[in-house]
């Protein structure tokens, strides 16, 4: 069962929200999360957050990490190992094409990515820039030789 929310007071009301505003939208929409290939996010340090994705079978000139406009998407491409099919007995190991997308928030970056123990490993880095953290703003004496706007000087 699908909930609808109407986002539209939202956008009426607020100016450069559009990315979040699609972002709820997308998320209310979504249903479930996708199933395979299992995945962790897990939070590593104050700034840095990491995708692991299990990925047993596939190789690494198989896989795909790519980031654009805020989206971070990881696909697969499984060769055919043979024109013939192999006569599995049992096939518990999946090795189907995949597309996993992740959504990244403001200043969040990928930094690097690497397979180990058929886990892929996808690091992320909130890198803020120094014009947008916070400051500190001193306060100084006010100088009784300045006048104060719109006050004329005695």
């Amino acid at each position: 069962m699908r909930t609808s929310f109407d986002l539209s007071p939202f956008a009426r009301s607020t100016v450069g929200f559009d990315r979040m505003l699609r972002l709820l939208d997308g998320v209310a929409g979504a249903g479930e999360a996708p199933s395979y290939p299992p995945y962790n996010i897990v939070k590593t340090g104050e700034d840095q957050y990491e995708i692991a994705v299990a990925v047993a079978g596939f190789g690494e000139d198989e896989l795909e990490v790519k980031v654009h406009d805020g989206q971070l998407t990881i696909m697969s491409r499984p060769e055919k190992a043979g024109t013939e099919e192999a006569a599995y007995l049992h096939r518990g190991i999946a090795r189907r094409a995949f597309e996993l997308r992740f959504s990244l928030a403001d200043y969040i970056e990928a930094s690097g990515a690497h397979v180990e123990n058929g886990m892929l490993h996808v690091e992320l880095v909130r890198n803020v820039p120094e014009a947008k953290k916070p400051r500190t703003i001193a306060i100084g004496k006010a100088d009784s030789k300045k006048a104060l706007p719109g006050k004329q000087a005695a």
